[in-house]
């Protein structure tokens, strides 16, 4: 099934796109290799600016850094997914009651610097740090994750939720069972992109005074001589932050290389109108019986 929201490219849209990137990679490799030299020529290379990370207690600290990076990250991305789930549900509501105030809320967290929002959370509510910087990413990432799975919702064709609604199913099942999860499947790569900048602006916690890998890295370089080990200990996070950051686009890209429409979205549909019901109406085919037609 091809995806509603773009067209499958043909072969020469995809050798356009394998020759453009042969080139670009081509060009960053070249500039990579310029800054290496450059950095080389200055010095930044040499042992007694490494040899710190011969001592296990370093990468130790490192490591503990990482692991508080990696748990504000994932709590904030589940209550981010969920709450853009929520936001987009409720952005659609018929009922300008819900549908205004719900509005007026995205618009505000999409609008505040998530820095401010931290800050806010951490003031407001003394809070600690790590929550601080928790919900200020899923708030603000919330909001955009709920903007992307209503744009999935409003593309798909009306005849889904007409189905839906011929079918007995209220506006709401009709939603949840059947749009919310084609929308969510053909909107996962964006959600993961949107990801990936959640894990990157974790570094913001900086700021607020948590002790994730960017603020530890900083205090290790200050304690060790800043001046002697500070750009070793930038280009360390920088490479633990780039193998972090480059496997989640690198599922990003598999999912978007996968059908939007799956298995999920049949059980689905099939639990909210009935194993024996016509499923052709809202874009799943009916499994045949053995020897005989589809069931109608």
């Amino acid at each position: 099934m091809t995806s509603v929201l773009y067209d499958v490219p043909g072969p020469k849209a995809r050798r356009r796109s394998l020759i453009a990137s042969l080139l670009t990679g081509l060009g960053l490799a070249g500039a990579l290799a310029w800054v290496i030299v450059t950095l080389a020529g200055q010095g930044l290379f040499e042992y007694e600016r490494w040899d710190i990370f011969q001592d296990p207690l370093v990468w130790a600290e490192l490591g503990r850094a990482l692991v508080v990076t990696l748990q504000v990250a994932a709590t904030a991305s589940v209550l981010a997914v969920l709450l853009g789930s929520v936001f987009a549900v409720l952005r659609l509501s018929a009922t300008s009651a819900v549908r205004v105030p719900v509005t007026v809320v995205i618009e505000f967290l999409r609008g505040m610097p998530v820095l401010l929002m931290m800050f806010f959370i951490l003031i407001l509510f003394a809070t600690s740090q790590y929550w601080a910087v928790v919900l200020g990413l899923a708030l603000y990432n919330g909001a955009i994750i709920g903007e992307a799975l209503r744009s999935g919702i409003v593309a798909l064709p009306r005849g889904q939720r007409e189905a839906g609604l011929a079918l007995g199913l209220t506006p709401l099942a009709a939603r949840l069972l059947i749009e919310f999860p084609q929308a969510f499947r053909a909107m996962t790569p964006i959600i993961v992109a949107q990801l990936v900048v959640l894990l990157k602006d974790s570094s913001l916690g900086y700021i607020v005074g948590l002790e994730e890998l960017v603020r530890r890295q900083r205090t290790l370089g200050e304690f060790f001589g800043f001046s002697q080990y500070g750009f070793s200990f930038f280009v360390i996070t920088l490479g633990v932050f780039l193998v972090v950051n480059l496997t989640l686009s690198w599922l990003a890209r598999r999912l978007a290389s996968r059908s939007p429409g799956g298995r999920g979205t049949r059980r689905a549909a099939r639990a909210a109108i009935g194993e024996n019901a016509d499923t052709t109406a809202i874009g799943v085919e009916a499994a045949p019986r053995k020897g005989g037609a589809p069931r109608g």
